[in-house]
């Protein structure tokens, strides 16, 4: 094994995505950062050490590379290629509004959750 490895390889390898063509295309879409440095070039040579920071799904990841990969295996042997620093998701988002008590809410009860006439347009 080499000292280096094509970042959208190991991004594959170590199961953040489906298929090397999904990492290949976020890298190549110029969202991948690499130490702090925007990479686009899905060949950027990977060591250890490297910090990358990437969008996956919803939330920002941010992972240390611990080590090569030289297959893409099972998921708890991929969880020890990278060191997650990504920090926690925020969890200030309200909740939907809703009903506590038995059946269908009445017109009445609608009115005092706030509530709108789901026919009327505001």
């Amino acid at each position: 094994m080499s000292e280096t490895q094509r970042i959208d390889q190991w991004l594959w390898h170590a199961r953040f995505f489906k298929t090397r063509g999904l990492a290949t295309k976020l890298v190549s879409g110029g969202k991948m950062r690499v130490d702090g440095a925007h990479v686009a070039k899905p060949a950027f040579a990977l060591r250890p050490g490297m910090t990358l920071t990437f969008p996956q799904a919803r939330r920002i990841r941010v992972v240390r590379v611990e080590k090569l990969a030289t297959r893409r295996g099972p998921a708890p042997e991929a969880q020890t290629l990278y060191t997650d620093l990504s920090p926690e998701p925020e969890t200030d988002v309200p909740a939907n509004p809703r009903y506590e008590g038995k059946g269908r809410p009445t017109k009445k009860d609608r009115r005092s959750l706030g509530l709108s006439d789901p026919h009327r347009l505001e």
